[in-house]
């Protein structure tokens, strides 16, 4: 499989990435350059695949990715308060959703370029 090296070497990349999909689990959508969206939405479905499966394997294959955080719930008075973990989002809520569909499960959207250093900009976010 060819993946974009993103200009970092190996360890780096993968705490990037590691970031990157506990960030999109926990928000359903971010905002990043057009390379980092394009190499996550290769790993995210792969997380949501490994949640649909559901069984004790696929959890811990997924745990090695997903970060180990809390997924914040700001109420409309302006409490937080601290909710289920990125990984039990991805199992009990995400994953779910696509029990039906074979793959796809995010789209990229391109938006304008940066300011500054004029990089190339996208949004990545699970379909609806």
């Amino acid at each position: 499989m060819a993946y974009s090296k993103l200009g970092r070497p190996s360890n780096q990349r993968k705490a990037l990435m590691r970031d990157l999909i506990t960030d999109l689990i926990i928000n359903e959508q971010i905002e990043t350059t057009l390379p980092k969206a394009k190499a996550l939405q290769q790993l995210a479905d792969k997380m949501v695949t490994l949640g649909k499966q559901g069984d004790l394997a696929a959890r811990r294959r997924a745990a090695e990715m997903i970060r180990f955080e809390r997924v914040i719930e700001v109420a409309e008075d302006g409490t937080q308060t601290k909710g289920e973990y990125a990984i039990q989002k991805l199992f009990g809520t995400i994953a779910p959703k696509y029990a039906d569909r074979k793959g796809g499960y995010t789209q990229v959207l391109k938006t304008g370029p940066r300011r500054g250093d004029a990089a190339p900009m996208a949004i990545i976010k699970f379909v609806e």
